[in-house]
């Protein structure tokens, strides 16, 4: 809702040069008291993006059109988790530079770089297709009537109108949180984000307790990630072809499945290790997906913002539950984590089964309804108003 508030060009780097700054200054913190509460303000200034983000390609691109845009940026995570492994690797290399440690360079670098790529988005980043300079008029109103009649409500998307938008937000606001196909999407959510944030904190950890040494174990993490990032891009390309998404997060979730069961049922190095890399590749792809299948099926843009918030912000909870599965003492084989992992994966497919066939229910019923004629009871501003839920949307699978 900030984002609508405030122009995307002036939020997204501003939270971005934030976090920039807390993190650079993390590499100089004294005690854990310190580096807990630099934590806390690094979470406050990091939460707005990746929802914001999110949200804003919705305003640029089409329902299907989104999932492979969604991907591009979330990829761009997977790549990261690559690049920090060998960026973590070379800086340990900094260790007792300047009189600092090496974990310490990390943050202060790491930082610097995250503040003058968010400087550099001030002139970067554009709002909105209608107020984008490089587009022509014709271009502007091409991309004006495809989000209109795609039901991405660009209407309401546009800089000059949100202080009129702004008298029902809060209408829409209440209706996102009683949307229970947002909360059934958080299970699903919880049952892939679990795995990652358990893969993303101690991937380096397992792999070393697996016998390899810390630098090679920072090493064996990176093509895991290019290999997700890979796939997750493939997988986007597909389901925006093919209009569907929930199959693709099915499988997602499946394979991950298969790649816990392989880590949690061994001691062999090498089977853990490829259960870890089957269950990472196939994670990175349901981020998108999901996401993206969310935001198909919420109609009405300030709804749609709060919804997405909603999905993402309650979501990603799992990740302080992660933070807890791998303990020290569970070494080598972490069977609880491993196992903890497998049971929010379930959770996750059994949500994903009841909300693919609740859908598909739905889009029958209102099928019927439309043979009908009941949506001739409605105006068209009445089925408008009703968003996803008038008798004329029909839900994405």
């Amino acid at each position: 809702m900030l984002l609508k508030r405030f122009r995307p060009s002036i939020w997204l780097p501003s939270i971005m040069v934030a976090w920039g700054v807390v993190m650079t200054l993390m590499g100089i913190v004294k005690n854990y008291h310190g580096l807990l509460i630099a934590r806390i303000f690094l979470g406050v200034a990091e939460a707005g993006l990746f929802p914001g983000v999110a949200f804003y390609l919705t305003m640029w691109y089409p329902r299907y059109e989104l999932q492979t845009r969604q991907a591009y940026f979330f990829s761009a995570a997977s790549v990261a988790g690559a690049f920090s492994g060998l960026l973590a690797y070379g800086i340990s290399f900094m260790d007792g530079v300047g009189g600092l440690a090496g974990w310490r360079w990390i943050f202060i670098l790491e930082g610097m770089l995250t503040a003058v790529v968010a400087f550099a988005a001030y002139f970067l980043v554009y709002d909105y297709p209608e107020t984008a300079s490089f587009l022509t008029a014709e271009e502007k109103a091409f991309i004006a009537f495809r989000l209109r009649y795609d039901g991405q409500d660009v209407a309401t998307d546009s800089s000059h109108r949100v202080a009129q938008a702004d008298t029902n937000s809060w209408k829409y606001a209440r209706q996102a949180f009683r949307d229970w196909q947002i909360w059934v999407n958080i299970i699903i959510y919880f049952g892939y984000v679990c795995p990652l944030y358990g893969i993303s904190l101690f991937l380096p950890t397992i792999i070393k307790e697996l016998g390899y040494k810390t630098t090679t174990a920072q090493l064996l993490t990176v093509p895991i990630y290019v290999s997700a990032a890979i796939i997750t891009v493939i997988v986007a390309h597909l389901a925006d072809r093919y209009r569907i998404r929930s199959v693709w997060i099915l499988g997602g979730l499946i394979f991950q499945l298969i790649g816990f069961v392989m880590c949690i049922s061994t001691d062999k190095p090498g089977v853990t290790y490829a259960g870890i890399f089957i269950a990472a590749s196939a994670l990175y792809l349901c981020q998108p997906s999901n996401i993206t299948w969310l935001s198909n099926n919420l109609s009405g843009s300030y709804k749609r913002a709060v919804g997405m918030g909603i999905q993402i912000s309650v979501g990603n909870l799992a990740g302080a539950c992660a933070s807890n599965f791998y303990r020290a003492h569970d070494a080598p084989r972490y069977k609880l984590g491993h196992g903890l992992e497998i049971g929010f994966i379930s959770a996750g497919i059994i949500a994903l089964i009841f909300l693919a066939t609740s859908y598909r229910r739905i889009n029958a019923q209102r099928a019927r309804a439309l043979a009908a004629g009941e949506h001739e009871k409605f105006t068209p501003q009445e089925l408008s108003d009703l968003g996803d839920k008038a008798v004329t949307f029909k839900y994405t699978l």
